[in-house]
């Protein structure tokens, strides 16, 4: 896929990931930044587990970069720390 593909994608992802998750949010950037490392993650274990290859914008990587968006939201939630109240 190109760049503005990937990043198209990652908007996407990232955006539906924020929607999806609920909390603060990381701003639009962020979103991109969530969106298109979750785009990777997803997309490498879906190649590694499923045999699947993402080519173009469409549906299935759409999918596949929320379901690694979303992974990587929890992830950066469990071991981010983030502010605690007493």
């Amino acid at each position: 896929m190109s760049i503005l593909a990937w990043i198209i994608v990652g908007l996407i992802a990232g955006w539906l990931a924020g929607i999806v998750m609920r909390g603060g949010g990381y701003g639009l950037l962020g979103n991109i930044v969530v969106g298109i490392v979750g785009a990777l993650i997803g997309g490498f274990l879906a190649s590694a587990l499923f045999d699947v290859e993402l080519t173009g914008i469409n549906l299935t990587t759409i999918l596949i970069a929320l379901l690694g968006s979303i992974v990587l939201i929890a992830l950066l939630r469990l071991f981010g720390g983030g502010r605690r109240t007493v």
